[in-house]
């Protein structure tokens, strides 16, 4: 039997990020400081159980804006902390659309295959885009973005 998907973010929903948006402040953004820094994110204790829970019935997807270029250090950062098995989903380098276009296209796409049970997001930016194109969302009310990264989310296309 197939199972529905589950597609849950990562930065802000199962990885605390704070530690490294000072990259972020100002006129001139640190992008490769700013994904250096992953290895050192500390865990949501509260996403990391919604992951493990969903996992339990769910085809689990993370679905997250980081670039391509970090995956490596994520699927390291995901092994590390004893997330549960999942397909990682990054945006293609380059992409520079806001979050709530590029996971409600990746989220379409998801549902061409299976169905999609859930998204958990921290944006509600993404929240809000992804409730009006159908699909259930899980808020991630443990962590709300500080503009410093919802701008990085929405304005700048970068996580």
């Amino acid at each position: 039997m197939t199972r529905a998907y589950a597609a849950v973010d990562l930065d802000g929903a199962v990885a605390d990020v704070r530690h490294r948006l000072h990259h972020l402040e100002g006129e001139r953004k640190d992008w490769d400081a700013f994904f250096a820094g992953i290895a050192d994110d500390p865990v949501h204790p509260e996403g990391l159980a919604v992951a493990r829970e969903l996992a339990r019935e769910h085809e689990l997807v993370y679905l997250s804006g980081r670039p391509e270029r970090t995956r490596a250090a994520t699927e390291e950062w995901l092994a590390r902390h004893g997330a549960p098995a999942g397909t990682v989903l990054l945006r293609r380098d380059g992409d520079r659309r806001p979050a709530r276009l590029t996971k409600v296209a990746i989220l379409r796409r998801l549902a061409r295959e299976r169905p999609v049970a859930v998204l958990v997001d921290d944006d509600p930016a993404v929240c809000r885009a992804a409730r009006e194109a159908g699909f259930a969302v899980m808020e991630a009310d443990w962590s709300r973005p500080d503009q410093t990264l919802f701008e990085a989310q929405e304005r700048l296309g970068e996580t």
